[in-house]
């Protein structure tokens, strides 16, 4: 299926538009030479309003779009506790961590690691951090973008991976975070726009018309769909093979609000570098937290846009009279529906003029997050490998010299590893779950370093070396634990082993580079107050609801 004249108009007017802007606002002014602070930080410069659009483009990806979607149209608005609870830990990273890490002045994650603990643990955990953005965030994205293009447009999956991947290093590795954050002001409105519309269109071909009664037939034919906390047995679903398993593996009944979704969480939006770089090149820390709260509004409006329609495509299917919209959600090489194919097979119906708008929402949402990755694998390289171990001494331009190599290395990398995806039936499953490899060890060395000043850097050196480990020992020892509930349980086995060595090697003593906290640091506005109890009251109602 081709675009429609209009559409490919919509779409290439997209493009041009992100490209021009991107160069446009990374142009060096006359006298002034590109530093580190320029190409890292975006000169420190955000005010809120962009810190938090940056936050979700970022954010909101392949991996929402097609990978939540097919998530929802395999279990259920259940898999946005993904979403709602993200809204929560904003809240928590804005009051309590990021004010240390704007006191402490830092670049990267790992120099905080470097300021806290020592060289050591820094370095290990640089390392972990560019393996994982490039082996699996980098990698899925491109294969998630790839595979809406494959449906939608009948591009062969490496074509797709090189289309996109050579789009976001266009303006991302000349421009730095400077030409990402900006950008992705424009990104958001793409993405919330075009999202909107496709709802739109899936309730309205389930409501014959009326897209608020569509609404109301998705609770009447799939009621199981609307249920937020699963227990086991209650669902099962595709398990990629042709078979079924419990969807309970994949969402633990209450361990989504009071276990492993809070190590998930806390992990990705507070101890992240491509999220929290965004907050750390705004102005001050009150723009920083005013744009998280921004941030928090939008995340509690992402299921509408990335989970309905995946919903809404399942009644489709089930009604079984569409049989082109069947056609297309089936994978070709195993014949089974693909729950993931069920956001691009959506688009394919949509007006033409609204099809180039949510093509681009897409492609937007896909080009940010690979622009924001790269930029940030970049910046762990430079300012923590290269910078330390290569060359002490590297002025400011070879910096920025070396990012964009770095960066235009892990596109590459990832582009000839992307392909390798294509037997996944939920890639967003896959991403939280290798992803929830390292996010234990890394929840406890932040959590600790912050707050218990006798956490040692031998505990915190632990913590990052055995993470992976047992991580990998619990899935393979036992299967049939939650990914999520073993998150909690390697969290758990961390912490002891921190508190354990502190003890010992501390005798009781504060470490000498521990944190001094007080109650003037998580001082906060009223404004940000306000948003907050908002957020907080929402997301108690749309639990209680949706129950």
């Amino acid at each position: 299926m081709l675009l429609e004249p209009l559409d490919l108009i919509v779409f290439i007017g997209y493009c041009c538009l992100i490209v021009g802007m991107g160069i446009f606002v990374s142009r060096e002014k006359k006298g002034h030479v590109k530093d580190s602070k320029d190409y890292f930080l975006a000169s420190k410069a955000l005010p809120w309003w962009a810190v938090g659009a940056s936050l979700i483009a970022s954010n909101i990806s392949a991996e929402q779009f097609i990978g939540m979607s097919g998530s929802g149209f395999a279990m259920g608005l259940a898999i946005a506790t993904y979403e709602w609870m993200a809204a929560a830990t904003l809240l928590v990273v804005a009051i309590f961590f990021l004010p240390v890490y704007i006191k402490k002045g830092i670049y990267t994650m790992p120099g905080f690691l470097l300021d806290r603990y020592d060289a050591r643990v820094r370095t290990t955990m640089a390392v972990f951090w560019l393996l994982l953005y490039v082996l699996v965030n980098l990698t899925s994205v491109l294969y998630l973008g790839a595979l809406s293009l494959n449906t939608i447009l009948d591009i062969k999956l490496e074509y797709g991976i090189a289309g996109l991947a050579l789009f976001a290093m266009v303006y991302s590795i000349y421009g730095g975070l400077k030409a990402v954050a900006w950008t992705d002001v424009v990104q958001v409105v793409f993405l919330i726009a075009g999202g909107l519309a496709t709802t739109y269109l899936a309730l309205n071909i389930v409501g014959s018309g009326d897209a608020w009664a569509g609404m109301s037939l998705l609770r009447q034919e799939v009621p199981g769909h609307f249920s937020m906390i699963l227990e086991k047995g209650e669902m099962m679903i595709p398990d990629g093979q042709g078979g079924t398993r419990d969807a309970y593996l994949d969402l633990p009944g209450l361990s989504v609000l009071v276990g492993g979704m809070w190590i998930v969480n806390l992990s990705y939006w507070g101890f992240n570098q491509y999220i929290t770089q965004r907050a750390m090149a705004a102005k001050n820390l009150n723009e920083a937290q005013l744009g998280i709260i921004f941030a928090g509004f939008i995340k509690l409006l992402m299921p509408l846009i990335v989970v309905i329609p995946g919903i809404a495509a399942l009644v489709i299917v089930n009604g079984g009279t569409d049989l082109g919209f069947i056609q297309s959600m089936t994978d070709p090489m195993t014949g089974n529906i693909k729950p993931d194919r069920a956001y691009p097979t959506l688009l394919q119906l949509l007006p033409v003029g609204l099809k180039g708008l949510a093509f681009a929402a897409l492609t937007a949402a896909i080009v940010s997050s690979l622009a924001s990755m790269a930029n940030s694998t970049s910046t762990i390289f430079t300012m923590d490998i290269y910078k330390q171990y290569i060359e002490k001494d590297a002025s400011e331009t070879k910096q920025v010299t070396v990012g964009r190599l770095a960066a235009l290395v892990a596109f590459v990398v990832a582009a000839l590893i992307a392909p390798a995806l294509g037997t996944l039936d939920q890639a967003f499953q896959f991403i939280q779950e290798y992803t929830g490899f390292v996010s234990p060890g890394v929840f406890a060395i932040f959590f600790f370093g912050v707050f218990w000043k006798k956490t040692t850097s031998n505990a915190a050196l632990t913590a990052a070396v055995l993470t992976i480990p047992l991580s990998t020992a619990l899935k393979f020892s036992l299967p049939n634990l939650p990914f999520i509930d073993r998150m909690g349980v390697v969290f758990l086995i961390i912490a002891g082993l921190i508190i354990a060595i502190s003890l010992y090697e501390g005798k009781g003593k504060d470490h000498p580079n521990s944190i001094e906290v007080n109650r003037e640091l998580f001082k906060t506005s009223m404004t940000f107050k306000i948003g907050a109890i908002a957020i907080s009251a929402i997301i108690a109602a749309l639990y209680i609801i949706f129950w």
